[in-house]
């Protein structure tokens, strides 16, 4: 069944931001594959639920937590470029990861190996630090907001939003509570939440890559996030063999249930498994984007945004050379058919952990889409075909001559009387 079309498909936001094809949708959100037709790059766009926009108290904070990210550098940070909100819609616009998430790569194949999990955990690490130095705390923490490119960069998305959703006066508990087995303690039982928060949920994420599973569970959200109020992390190394005892000491650091015993910041965690790298000898590897969502995401890149029909105007206007119809909005179709981008439900099961041993992996070239086919072309308008290379009638041109013919006759006749007068003085 082909699914309902988009209306934000083709939509150009401020006259810059246009909307090409969706990537992924959430509870808060969703995130669009899109072209900067300023600059002409791609670039991902991620839409607020349009509950969110009659906020103020919501977009202040969204405004104020979009412009401190920005401010931020770091290759493991996704790159935010520009936030504002037209008529009804709030949005980012950010760097696009062409790759996908953690979450999608733990269902591809299942628990990884410690060089993997380190692969993973220093460059994320080294992104949380560099906010957390800045102040900022990311809240959220969780496979689903840590990214991989198909180059293998690692990269955490979604700093802000999770607190400018709290703040918004239409938040609901399966808002808040939709991430709780990241959550820490102190998440669940007050508002007193700092850098250590995030090591928190960055221990939980950094079992569950070398478990494959959450250390808690339980029949609701609710039950699930207290649950770490009575319950230590568990060692990794209790439920699955052959994890480094280095390893599950970050882990039971990392989730300790009070703030003060656990890693200062993400760089504190960082460094603590730089040291374990070190000690063990693990060796460089480079973590491979989950193959489907890269495949989605190409095929988004890929997909052409087809031009709407447009209604002949009540008045006939004449074309301006040089118009920018690429900003136009009413140009594309909404029938875009984006089955292909359906829930991360159905998933291959056949990937073992097995085939992180072998650390050559093949990275398929994207599309060169720098010049995209919706691309408007510019060039010269043809010549009308001429009706006749004289611009004058027939009759015209008789009425030329005539009067032509006249005022030499006139002029020749002055001429000799002239001449006549002249002799006859002289």
């Amino acid at each position: 069944m082909t699914a309902p079309a988009d209306p934000l498909i083709g939509r150009v936001l401020e006259r810059r931001y246009q909307i090409d094809a969706p990537i992924a949708r959430g509870g808060m959100s969703s995130v669009y594959v899109g072209t900067d037709v300023r600059l002409h790059r791609r670039v991902a766009i991620k839409v607020m639920d349009a509950r969110y926009v009659g906020d103020p108290q919501f977009l202040r904070r969204f405004e104020f937590e979009a412009r401190a990210v920005a401010g931020l550098s770091h290759p493991g940070l996704v790159a935010v470029y520009d936030q504002s909100i037209d008529g009804d819609i709030a949005f980012l616009v950010m760097e696009l990861v062409r790759g996908g998430s953690i979450r999608e790569l733990l269902r591809e194949r299942g628990p990884m190996p410690p060089h993997a999990v380190a692969a993973i955990g220093i460059p994320m690490l080294g992104g949380l630090g560099t906010a957390h130095r800045a102040g900022l705390v990311h809240r959220d923490v969780k496979p689903e907001n840590v990214l991989i490119s198909d180059t293998g960069d690692i990269k955490v998305a979604d700093f802000g939003l999770v607190r400018a959703v709290a703040e918004a006066g239409v938040t609901s508990a399966s808002v808040i509570l939709g991430t709780a087995a990241y959550l820490s303690p102190e998440q669940v039982s007050s508002t007193d939440i700092d850098a250590r928060s995030d090591v928190y949920s960055a221990g939980i994420l950094m079992f569950e890559l070398l478990t494959g599973r959450q250390p808690f569970s339980g029949s609701t959200q609710l039950a699930l996030a207290y649950q770490r109020l009575s319950y230590d992390v568990p060692a990794p190394g209790d439920l699955i063999p052959g994890v480094p005892p280095q390893f599950d000491d970050i882990v039971l650091r990392a989730t300790e249930r009070r703030p003060d015993d656990r890693f200062a910041d993400g760089f504190a965690m960082q460094h603590a498994i730089l040291d374990a790298v070190d000690e063990i000898g693990l060796p460089p590897f480079t973590v491979p984007a989950p193959s489907q969502a890269s495949a989605r995401v190409t095929n988004a890149i890929a997909r052409p945004v087809v031009p709407r029909p447009v209604a002949p105007p009540a008045v006939a206007r004449p074309a301006v050379a040089g118009t920018r119809q690429a900003t136009d909005p009413d140009r594309f179709d909404d029938d875009a058919d984006y089955d292909d981008y359906a829930d991360d439900d159905h998933w291959d099961d056949d990937y073992q952990d097995a085939r992180y041993a072998d650390d050559d992996w093949d990275h398929d070239e994207e599309p060169n889409d720098a010049r995209s086919a919706r691309r408007v072309h510019r060039g010269a308008r043809p010549r009308q075909p001429d009706v006749d290379d004289d611009p004058l009638p027939p009759s015209r041109r008789m009425a030329a001559v005539v009067w032509f013919l006249l005022v030499t006759a006139i002029a020749a006749g002055i001429g000799t009387l002239g001449w006549a007068l002249g002799s006859a003085v002289a």
